[in-house]
């Protein structure tokens, strides 16, 4: 019997696990001819997360727990999770109940159809506009530069068969970009589209630095085109000071007695060029970086606790224990 493993990542989560949970189950429950495992992988919250995780799988051993030993970030912690799933199919959805777990069932039954990944696409969202309006701009980036087919408001949102995952792991990328990982490996895929729904509780774990760590991750990923760019702007800033230079020179020849330019040229051409190379410095920087990150190989977290592990996946539960 096929095993569907479905992934939660979460951090500071206490008022939303529980009913991810059991909104989790109903689902698993309605399609009812699978066994499954529901791994929450805990980022080391600093709040009630994990004592609601284990109060929940003491009574249902379904419910699998990885707690990490300090916060890893939202890139590595996911990945590790997916790595230590059983199921011949995974679902990844947040912990923050803007990924209708309602949607699992709809999900199962394009993968059944024989799609190899089903991909939920945001088509419109209840967060901020202006920031949802910017991600969108984002990823439009992402496309222009990149020289696959992404995917537009694709969270990570979706189902993978385990074919996918096992490719996402021979990747070994120590710095995972799951969402260029998913473009690159091209299997056959639906596009689920759906309305994403405000948070109900708590707040954004994400804040600028987060955000722009992903962005720049994205890109790096998927594009060479920001070290060719460095190299274009190199070339055109040395034909226009070519050009600069023979122009004043004509000037100078022809108005040898009249010729007075002033300091505030040769100051904003200075400025210019360092403002240039500062720029063209920190694109260098990020790819670099990303080398530094591959080169070190580091596991993607350290555990400090897992639970129920050693059960095997089953049906869904009823509040009382017993089989649904």
């Amino acid at each position: 019997m096929k095993v569907i493993s479905i992934l939660t990542p979460c951090y500071n989560e206490e008022a939303n696990v529980e009913e991810l949970y059991r909104r989790v189950r109903a689902a698993m429950a309605r399609v009812g001819k699978y066994p499954y495992e529901h791994i929450f992988i805990d980022n080391h919250s600093r709040d009630n997360t994990v004592a609601v995780l284990k109060s929940i799988a003491a009574v249902d051993h379904n419910v699998r727990i990885i707690v990490n030993s300090r916060n890893f970030g939202q890139v590595r912690s996911p990945m590790h999770a997916l790595m230590e799933t059983k199921g011949d199919a995974v679902i990844g959805l947040a912990a923050d109940m803007q990924d209708p777990p309602e949607m699992i069932e709809e999900m199962i039954a394009k993968w059944e159809a024989g799609y190899s990944m089903v991909l939920c696409i945001k088509r419109t969202s209840r967060e901020n506009p202006l920031m949802f309006r910017a991600r969108t701009l984002y990823y439009r980036l992402v496309q222009r530069l990149s020289s696959l087919e992404t995917f537009e408001n694709f969270t990570g949102f979706g189902l993978y068969d385990r074919q996918v995952v096992e490719a996402v792991r021979s990747f070994g990328d120590a710095y995972p970009y799951f969402r260029g990982m998913i473009a690159e490996i091209g299997l056959p895929h639906f596009e689920l589209i759906y309305d994403q729904p405000r948070r109900k509780r708590g707040v954004t774990k994400n804040n600028f630095y987060t955000l722009y760590d992903l962005a720049m991750l994205g890109i790096t990923n998927l594009s060479k085109v920001p070290l060719r760019l460095v190299t274009f702007f190199g070339f055109l800033g040395a034909l226009l000071c070519a050009l600069v230079a023979v122009g004043y020179f004509i000037y100078k020849l022809l108005f040898w007695n009249h010729f007075s330019v002033g300091t505030a040229p040769l100051v904003i051409g200075l400025f210019f060029l360092g403002s240039v190379q500062l720029v063209s410095m920190g694109i260098l920087g990020e790819y670099i970086g990303a080398i530094h990150t591959q080169v070190l190989k580091r596991p993607y977290v350290v555990e400090q606790e897992r639970v129920n592990f050693e059960y095997e996946p089953g049906l869904p539960l009823n509040d009382d224990g017993s089989p649904y």
